[in-house]
């Protein structure tokens, strides 16, 4: 399979490109308002200025914190048209997260929707706030002490760093270059064949890896970005509604919101007639395919066309490509994840390092243009994920993914789940240590696991067990104060999806022979 060439070897540029061919095309639309191309690129380009007046250039990181709105995408283009890179903030955050971002980015400039100004004020000395077509900024932000001309950023030099669970309990900034986003549209489009005919919608947060594949799928083709708003996004009626009137032809969706939505669909009184959709990707979390039955059942599996795309965020998004076909729901609990992109190698190892042969389980490691810089500030960790291989396997670097997989006989990959605690909880990759490490503080509480469980159609939500101090005293007055305490600190301290669903107070971890948490035990 042959790459297609993008007009340019940045984000930023590709999207000039097709502002110039086609100024009036709409790039955004919102409940509100239509965005045309040239209007985008103006608003950007204003925030470009200021942000190079400011010191931004290349590998400069600057902070983004923004809602699903205009102001989120003309900071993003704003800021790389400066030469920086986002990092994005989602204000839904807690408080204390986002201090720790900033701190750790240390990124000497943010730039923040005007909508977020109550919370944003104060946390940063230099702010620039965006609303609808003005930029300003604030008067104590003092240009940066770059040492050096305004440049523009090359295919090399960092597009935005993005926030993943850390096992250690603190969260780890992926940095992602240019060239690694523009690749991943050129190797899939003989796939998918975007182009500016294609309505696209922005479900996922600016936070979550899935939306660079959403906006720049968009706005790299000339396709036109639906914004949606929250109450959208968290409802599957208002969904389909939108999907219809939009007529939106490219969803992107994890396993568990499109069940949700197929179980809105199969309630009745929520037809997908009127639909234009001609593609549906999966990602973020394992698929099941027998959970599409229904929906092959009524549509074929035809158009839209159903992918499973296997993916990481330190490999920019997406690894592997893998059509879903109605042959594909007799095939019991497999979660097929098909063939890797052009411009990657996926390996399959045995913990020597060593390939496994087709039909036998070890850890997917990719290689190939896909793969980020590394870990923002954290050599060691870059080291040890990021690594060279065996000098039979040929490759420059390959990233241990810590996923397990098979290979196969005919070439195509299998996923069967992580190898360590790791867990895929509605989309968002989670590392229970990050929870475990917070809700540890809470007084009274001496020992915390959290695990995941499937209540069923998969509904997988995260699960607390807390182990109280005084395990002499499980009245029902004390085990409620434990877990009201318990959510409290959850909600002032950890975003919503590493928040958990369940709390439940036990007399005890139980532990394997091998001295590990049983977190099979903790469910029974």
């Amino acid at each position: 399979m042959e790459s297609v060439v993008l007009p340019g070897t940045c984000l930023h540029r590709i999207f000039k490109e097709r502002s110039r061919a086609a100024p009036e095309r709409i790039a955004l639309s919102t409940e509100n308002e239509r965005i045309s191309y040239l209007e985008l690129d103006e608003r950007s380009d204003l925030l470009a200025a200021r942000l190079a007046e400011l010191g931004v250039r290349p590998n400069i990181l600057v902070g983004l914190c923004a809602y699903r709105s205009p102001e989120a995408i003309v900071g993003m283009l704003g800021i790389l048209k400066a030469g920086g890179a986002y990092v994005p903030i989602d204000p839904d955050y807690p408080p204390e997260r986002i201090d720790y971002l900033l701190a750790d980015c240390a990124a000497p400039i943010v730039v923040a929707a005007a909508d977020t100004a109550e919370l944003m004020a104060g946390r940063h000395p230099a702010m620039v706030w965006i609303e609808g077509g003005d930029v300003s900024v604030d008067p104590d932000a003092a240009a940066l002490e770059c040492g050096g001309p305004s440049t523009e950023a090359a295919g090399h030099d960092l597009a935005y760093v993005i926030y993943t669970s850390g096992s250690t309990g603190a969260p780890k900034g992926v940095a992602v270059e240019h060239r690694n986003a523009v690749r991943l549209f050129e190797q899939t489009q003989l796939w998918y064949e975007f182009d500016h005919r294609d309505t696209w919608t922005l479900f996922h947060s600016i936070s979550f890896d899935f939306s660079v594949w959403e906006i720049w799928g968009a706005l790299l083709y000339g396709g036109r970005l639906v914004l949606l708003p929250e109450t959208v996004s968290r409802s599957p009626a208002l969904l389909i509604s939108l999907l219809r009137s939009e007529r939106v032809t490219v969803l992107n969706q994890t396993p568990s919101a499109f069940h949700q939505l197929l179980t809105v669909m199969s309630s009745g009184g929520n037809s997908t007639s009127g639909l234009a959709l001609r593609l549906v990707v999966f990602g973020g979390e394992r698929l099941d395919p027998r959970m599409l039955a229904p929906w092959i059942d009524r549509h074929g599996d035809q158009r839209p066309a159903l992918v499973n795309m296997y993916g990481i965020t330190e490999t920019t998004v997406h690894c592997t490509y893998r059509r879903i076909t109605a042959s594909d729901l007799d095939e019991g609990g497999d979660s097929p994840i098909g063939v890797p992109l052009p411009d990657l190698r996926v390996h399959v190892l045995d913990g020597n390092g060593n390939p496994v042969p087709d039909g036998m389980p070890g850890e997917m490691c990719i290689a190939g243009d896909g793969l980020a810089r590394g870990y923002l500030n954290r050599p060691e960790l870059t080291e040890e994920r990021f690594v060279s291989p065996k000098a039979e396997l040929g490759e420059e670097r390959l990233y241990r993914s810590g996923d397990r997989a098979m290979r196969l006989p005919g070439g195509e990959l299998v996923y069967l789940g992580r190898m360590d605690s790791q867990l895929k909880v509605r989309g968002y990759r989670i590392e229970p240590g990050e929870i475990e490490e917070c809700l540890s503080h809470v007084p009274d509480i001496t020992g915390v696991v959290v695990t995941s469980r499937d209540f069923g159609d998969g509904d997988v939500r995260l699960v607390a067990y807390l182990l109280p101090a005084r395990t002499s005293d499980f009245s029902e007055q004390a085990t409620s104060r434990l877990v009201a305490a318990a959510e409290g600190h959850a909600r002032t301290a950890l975003p919503r999806h590493l928040r958990p669903s369940v709390y439940r107070v036990v007399s005890e971890i139980p532990m394997t022979l091998q001295g590990k948490v049983n977190r099979d035990a903790l469910g029974k």
